[in-house]
């Protein structure tokens, strides 16, 4: 039987309100990794499990640091950023910024960010690596691709990436790793698949004229509904919340929003 979706579970997650309740969900989802490891013939090592925390408060973050979590996502920079200095007595913790970022909000993720999953735009590469130039600092970056072809998601369309790419060794804080997307939010597992294999297919082409420096090795995609399906088409970067941490009270739209809601509402 082909791999399902698990959107049904879209907003009902059990809240995880303890440090074995948290343990607990990442067995979980280390268990499905492994499970779609093995479908596909892959190491379960090459596989990275990005736990997301975002809408959830500082709290859940502590008990996620005492189950063992040591790299956070986030989608908001100021959201993210406050996180981070509320909790920086955990020293060896660290955020991965994975939504999307405005020139004006690049100054917090120079400073804080140890990974950035959703370049998109020549002057955010810009001001990100004048902001890194400033802070001493250098940031792994992901370029987002948007697979789905859907106006409501930002991301690069997959025929703009190779002049993109060829642009990025101008800024030499920013080191490239790989290629992020978000699929359709579909419980048609077909549909979800495609946007997966859409983005593989691309990196392994752009592989063949990326300029030197630019490494394209990681493949963030995948989320608690779909990441199943997209370790069986390549993904070494899962982004995994709900799943973790128990279901959102704020809706999707509200994190990832369309560029006309962004303009309405000053962010």
């Amino acid at each position: 039987m082909a791999t399902q979706t698990r959107h049904e579970m879209h907003g009902r997650w059990p809240q995880a309100e303890s440090v074995a309740d948290i343990r607990r969900n990442l067995a979980s989802v280390h268990g499905r990794i492994v499970a779609a490891c093995q479908r596909a013939g892959r190491d379960p090592t090459s596989v990275r499990l990005l736990p997301v925390s975002k809408t959830k408060p500082e709290a859940s973050i502590r008990l996620a640091y005492a189950a063992g979590c040591r790299l956070l996502g986030e989608n908001k920079p100021q959201e993210a950023y406050r996180k981070w200095e509320a909790t920086t007595d955990l020293g060896d913790l660290r955020w991965s910024v994975i939504g999307h970022l405005q020139t004006n909000k690049t100054k917090l993720v120079a400073r804080f960010a140890s990974e950035f999953q959703a370049l998109d735009s020549l002057r955010v590469a810009e001001a990100l690596e004048r902001r890194l130039q400033v802070e001493g600092r250098s940031l792994d970056v992901f370029v987002q691709v948007n697979t789905s072809g859907e106006a409501s998601k930002y991301g690069l369309p997959p025929n703009e990436t190779t002049a993109f790419l060829r642009a990025l060794p101008s800024f030499p804080a920013l080191r490239v790793r790989g290629l992020m997307t978000l699929a359709l939010l579909s419980a048609e597992a077909f549909r979800v698949r495609k946007c997966f294999v859409l983005l593989r297919e691309l990196r392994d082409q752009l592989r063949q004229t990326a300029p030197t420096g630019i490494v394209l090795d990681e493949l963030s995609m995948g989320m608690s509904g779909d990441y199943e399906i997209a370790i069986e088409e390549g993904a070494t970067v899962v982004r995994v919340g709900q799943a973790i941490f128990g279901a959102r009270d704020t809706p999707d739209s509200h994190y990832w929003p369309t560029a006309s809601e962004e303009a309405r509402n000053g962010q």
